[in-house]
């Protein structure tokens, strides 16, 4: 491994010192047990984790994702539940002035002992709790932490409201409020050490957090200072020692003991920009902070640091008001998805998970994730790696489609939550919004919540939603970051028409009630946040529902695993509009990925089409929190469905999208990219045999915006609509465009040649037709990725596929194609 220099003089720096001057921290992991209250055998348990997967790593239970266990598992959130270590201190650290236990997330209520002494009680998942254990801890000491699960009741009981809230107990209790169950996701109520147990140890100083606020940023100079809060236990005159990966060295003295939290002064010269990845490179300074008292060090901090500017423009205009992202002053066009929690059991998602769906994030050409209201303030590891990929990320506070209660209580546990996760993840680059809450507005203004209520009642409930989303929660990001806040997603909800000119859109008039997918075209929003479609997921995670090889789409246990009341029935009626209707169960799964794909990406592109009105879309959703028939693009597994697959050339920064309207087909070219692009625009329509039955060719300049570059009137061509596609091409970008819906193509059917080659990283495919091929679906039984699937092969041109695996054989690769259904 090779280190910088930069990282060679600070090895050599830190080991100059003994390690036992300096503060410490270990993490209290090993040799815990747990058992429900009521019995009297203990078992291991695994920390950080969950009761849920601690009774399942024991055989106790069987697993939740697998046909309808869930449902014979909810005893498991209705038990008292204990966990126990015992772990030695050794006298040098008994010895030191300071010792601290920290627990970085109890779910949720708790009741902590040390040596038998009760030395916390905590009601909050999201929150970190720090306890001073000096005066309990011993040579040897036992940790017991009991979890109480009808401190729910007893929570709403403390309130003593007289009326009730919209969705129930979960309002009460500060957790993730997915885990009491949603319509992607089960009902599967954790409770447990569900982030680390640390000690630290300390003399004189020890840093607790740093800040990094950007003061000014220019070409030339960028101007910074460093705040640190530490706790301090001497009287001396400190020396701060600031190191920077550009190999500049600085040295900031305190003036003033009495003023032992002092700004520290940086400045970068010719800074480097972050970007998000499509427009530049996401550029991270190391810095790291040591504290001196004269030559001796006390303590010192690390971090990453991303230089870019961050602004939500939202300003009325001559249609209602505008809602985008600037950054480093650059209008960006948004591009994604939002992101659900990885697992219902969140130990389950290890570093290899996070870096392997932000991958799949970046491939796919999505440059921002919405964390979504009702899960996690997620793990430091997802925003590294999206500050590290150029990922924007717009950040939900856990509050999601409810309203929630006002008393002090419940308010100050709030502020604490939200202080404590905005200060841990203020220095990220990526975080680029503050969101107060995921349609909670939209509920109480059209969800029917003020029903049969007195005007006493929707005072008091609407005061208190004032109180948390219009008060704590901006006044907190405002005194914390420079990062803009947002009070709720959407701005209006879709019954009412300013959710079209105003603000950011949820638009659910596709799927929940059940408009066409057309309507995504005629109603485009300033900024898309939300909208989706379900489809299947891979044959790999039927099987594993089911624990069968055959794909079975009508057992009960696979049933349990759609949530939605209506789910099955709203993808049959719109497969029928559009799509065959297969009698095939193997058939019917890759359609309903085909359909998903086919909405989705229509409203993209018709976003897309209309930069610079709109100026983002992102789907619901991303991913999966369990196997399950979901709007997700990418399966519990990783699998990418149709739609991850088309949204990734959808989302390409240059884009040739077609519409077409009374007979006229307009072509539109839109270039996100932040320079204009010459080449030439191909526009060809092709019949299934390949013959050419229109062609044009010009040159085109596609500036940093949108236009129409060509319009054609069907009309005037001798063409049936059912036997033609329109390809379009545009420096590397290709599209294929049809002027009938799928079910109406009068495809043929042909023999596909393949041609199988083995590489290093897995295998070569090589696919040839003499007719159109519409949406080749290559699958296998061998674990793997395909660079690309659901495509259309376009008659007598070879397509070349990679398919990368550990496998040593392809020898069960089978080929699906719409044309076969037709």
């Amino acid at each position: 491994m090779k280190y910088s220099v930069f990282v060679v003089f600070l090895i050599t720096l830190m080991s100059c010192q003994p390690k036992h001057d300096l503060p410490f921290t270990i993490n209290l992991h090993e040799n815990w047990q747990f058992k429900a209250v009521t019995d009297s055998v203990w078992q291991s348990a695994t920390v950080p984790g969950n009761v849920h997967s601690d009774l399942l790593e024991h055989k106790l239970i069987e697993h939740p994702f697998i046909g309808a266990n869930e449902d014979s598992l909810q005893w498991i959130s209705e038990t008292d539940w204990e966990y126990k270590t015992q772990f030695s201190v050794d006298k040098e650290t008994l010895n030191k002035k300071h010792i601290e236990l920290n627990f970085e997330g109890l779910d949720t209520y708790a009741s902590v002992f040390l040596n038998d002494s009760l030395i916390l009680e905590t009601d909050n998942a999201f929150r970190e709790f720090s306890v001073d254990a000096k005066s309990i801890l011993k040579a040897e000491n036992e940790l017991r932490i009991r979890f109480e699960h009808n401190s729910i009741s007893e929570a709403k009981e403390k309130n003593k409201l007289a009326y009730s809230l919209p969705e129930g107990n979960r309002i009460f209790t500060r957790k993730a409020q997915f885990q009491y169950g949603w319509d992607w996701g089960p009902k599967l109520n954790t409770s447990g050490i569900w982030r680390p147990i640390t000690l630290s140890a300390w003399n004189d100083l020890k840093i607790d957090h740093a800040s990094i606020k950007q003061l000014t940023l220019n070409d030339t100079l960028s101007n910074l200072y460093i705040k640190l809060d530490y706790k301090l236990d001497i009287e001396t005159k400190l020396i701060y020692e600031v190191y920077i990966s550009d190999g500049s060295i600085q040295k900031i003295y305190d003036q003033n003991i009495a003023e032992p939290y002092e700004d520290i002064f940086i400045q970068i010269m010719n800074p480097k920009r972050w970007w998000p990845h499509n427009l530049g490179k996401p550029h991270l300074y190391d810095i790291k902070v040591i504290v001196k008292d004269g030559k001796k060090i006390l303590d010192s901090i690390s971090l990453k640091k991303g230089l870019r500017t961050i602004e939500l423009v939202s300003e009325k205009d001559s249609v209602g008001e505008s809602f985008y992202f600037k950054v480093n002053d650059v209008p960006v066009y948004a591009k994604g998805a939002n992101y659900i929690p990885q697992n219902s059991m969140q130990n389950k998602v290890t570093d290899a998970h996070y870096e392997k769906l932000l991958d799949d994030v970046v491939d796919a050409n999505m440059n921002m994730l919405r964390v979504w209201g009702g899960g996690i303030y997620e793990n430091d590891m997802f925003y590294d790696l999206c500050d590290e990929k150029g990922i924007l990320v717009w950040q939900d506070f856990m509050f999601a489609c409810a309203m929630y209660p006002g008393d002090e209580d419940f308010l100050e546990n709030v502020q604490q939550e939200a202080t404590q996760n905005v200060k841990r993840l203020r220095n990220h680059a990526s975080i680029v919004l503050w969101c107060g809450n995921n349609e909670n507005s939209e509920g109480w203004h059209r969800w029917g919540w003020q029903v049969d209520r007195s005007d006493e009642e929707k005072d008091e409930i609407w005061n208190n939603y004032l109180k948390v989303f219009n008060s704590i929660l901006p006044k907190t990001v405002n005194k914390f970051t420079d990062t803009p806040y947002w009070e709720s997603s959407p701005k209006y909800g879709r019954g009412n028409p300013k959710y079209k000119s105003e603000g950011d859109a949820h638009d659910w008039w596709i799927w929940h009630d059940a408009y066409p997918f057309e309507h995504l075209e005629e109603n485009v929003p300033r900024f898309m946040s939300e909208f989706g479609f379900q489809s299947f997921p891979s044959y790999e995670t039927i099987r594993y529902i089911n624990q069968s090889d055959s794909i079975t789409i009508s057992s009960e246990g696979f049933k349990n695993h759609q949530k939605h009341s209506r789910g099955f029935e709203l993808i049959d009626d719109y497969m029928k509009r559009d799509f065959p209707v297969p009698d095939n169960p193997e058939d019917y799964v890759y359609v309903s990925q085909l359909l998903q794909a086919y909405g989705i990406t229509k409203g993209i592109e018709a976003h897309r089409r209309a930069k610079p009105y709109n100026m983002g879309t992102l789907y619901w959703q991303l991913n999966d929190c369990w196997p399950a028939v979901s709007w997700s693009s990418l399966d519990v597994f990783g699998n990418w469905k149709a739609l991850h697959y088309q949204a990734k050339k959808s989302y390409e920064n240059v884009l040739v999208s077609s519409e077409i309207e009374d007979n006229i087909l307009r072509t539109h070219l839109i270039n996100d990219n932040l320079e204009g692009i010459g080449n030439t625009l191909q526009i060809d329509i092709l019949d299934f045999d390949g013959n050419i039955i229109w062609s044009k060719a010009e040159t085109i300049y596609a500036g940093t915006d949108n236009k129409i570059v060509n319009e054609l009137d069907i009309n005037k061509l001798n063409i049936n609509k059912e036997e033609v596609v329109v390809v379009s091409k545009f420096s590397n970008h290709t599209s294929y465009f049809y002027l009938a819906k799928p079910k109406d193509l009068k495809l043929k059917k042909a023999p596909i040649e393949q041609t199988i080659t083995k590489t290093a990283n897995g295998f070569k495919i090589k696919l040839k037709s003499t007719t159109l091929q519409k949406n080749v679906f290559l699958y296998t039984m061998k674990k793997g990725h395909f660079s690309d699937n659901y495509f259309d092969l376009i008659p007598n041109e070879t397509i070349e596929i990679e398919f990368k695996t550990e496998a040593n054989t392809l020898d069960d690769l089978k080929i699906k194609t719409l044309n076969d259904l037709l």
